[in-house]
C-alpha cells in the first residue's frame, strides 16, 4: 500500500522545485524575489498536483479497480 501511494504523490515535490527555481530566476531578473517566490511555489503547486493526478490516472486505466 504505501508503494501505491508514493508513485501518486510524486508529482508534488518534482512540481514544487520546479516553481521555485522558475518564481527565483524571475524574481532575481525583475529584483523583485519577494514576489515570484511564492508566485512560483503556487505554480508549482498546481503543476505536481496536475502531474500526480495525471499518475494516478494512468494506473486506474489498466483495469484495476482503485477505492
Amino acid at each position: 500500500m504505501k508503494d501505491q501511494n508514493s508513485k501518486g504523490s510524486s508529482g508534488l515535490p518534482i512540481g514544487m522545485c520546479l516553481g521555485l527555481s522558475i518564481g527565483t530566476a524571475i524574481g532575481a531578473v525583475t529584483n523583485n524575489i519577494g514576489l515570484w517566490l511564492p508566485i512560483g511555489m503556487t505554480a508549482g503547486l498546481c503543476l505536481g498536483l496536475l502531474l500526480g493526478h495525471e499518475k494516478e490516472g494512468d494506473q486506474a486505466d489498466d483495469g484495476s479497480k482503485q477505492e
